[in-house]
């Protein structure tokens, strides 16, 4: 019979997260042969490694993938079992891993964690900001329960919410040339010097998709935040298409124009995800409760 702990599962989970016997042995508190022992153990009962040892990493295997979700279940039944047991289910603690794409984790993270912090001061939230394609990466690898995105999103593994509408504009230095036109048609843009996010990025994916019915211009730079696409077009280097919500401030204080171009479908969708075979606790009910 099998017979694993909550601890091994805890260490299996940490060093599936943190690539390391020893990084999850800070985390759990342990000493570093005292997690190497709990994860030895789990992999004797199980009769099978569940990590490859690649360069002095721990990457999970065939095995280990299949597994860490049911590990990740294991404990947040557990916690609630707790919970429940001692008569304060409503008191949620623990964390809470989410991931947000560079739009929404730079603008609008109030409105995604502002509820759910203030309802349950208890649960530690750990916010990853990063572009679509790596939250992505990161929701199928198990290693955030939630994600929100500004590109649309099409896996089979996850669940896509639509959240809030949003939209890009096309901004310019007070000074340009197009910022003088009365009515811009899509022949002014011919020659433009564009300034883009990384590939990656949804707003990238987005921008090449309007450019793309513009005469040729030319690209000048990449950039992957939109704070520094926003600095480098108040600097004179080129124009951009950046979220609206980016330039707000900006365009108050003069130091922006945004640009009216109708004949461009600058509009997207912000979702949330959630892994298909995730367990969805307390933590993550509350968490899309608090979503709305």
């Amino acid at each position: 019979m099998i017979n694993i702990s909550p601890r091994q599962l805890e260490v299996f989970v940490q060093i599936a997260r943190l690539g390391s016997v020893r990084a999850a042995a800070e985390v759990l508190h342990l000493t570093q042969p005292a997690a190497s022992m709990a994860l030895a153990e789990m992999e004797r009962q199980l009769d099978a490694p569940v990590f490859a040892r690649e360069r002095g990493r721990l990457r999970l295997n065939t095995r280990g993938r299949e597994l860490l979700p049911l590990a990740q279940e294991l404990l947040e039944r557990y916690a609630e079992f707790g919970r429940i047991g001692s008569g304060s289910a409503d008191e949620l603690g623990g964390e809470l891993r989410v991931g947000a794409s560079n739009t929404v984790g730079n603008y609008r993270v109030g409105e995604l964690l502002g509820d759910f912090v203030r309802a349950h001061p208890h649960v530690s939230v750990r916010l990853r900001v990063s572009n679509t394609a790596e939250i992505v990466a990161a929701m199928l690898d198990h290693a955030l329960e939630l994600g929100c995105v500004e590109g649309p999103v099409a896996h089979p593994s996850l669940e896509v919410r639509p959240w809030r509408d949003d939209a890009l504009v096309v901004c310019a230095p007070p000074d340009h040339p197009l910022t003088r036109k009365r009515r811009l048609q899509p022949d002014n843009f011919a020659g433009a010097r564009w300034v883009l996010r990384e590939p990656g990025s949804a707003t990238r994916s987005l921008s090449e998709r309007a450019i793309a019915s513009l005469p040729p211009g030319e690209t000048v730079l990449e950039l992957d935040q939109a704070e520094a696409i926003k600095q480098a077009v108040i600097a004179g280097l080129g124009i951009a298409c950046v979220p609206e919500v980016a330039v707000i401030d900006a365009v108050a204080a003069g130091r922006l124009k945004v640009l009216r171009t109708p004949f461009l479908d600058l509009r997207r969708k912000l979702s949330l995800l959630l892994h298909r075979q995730r367990y969805r606790g307390a933590l993550i009910e509350a968490f899309l409760d608090s979503a709305h």
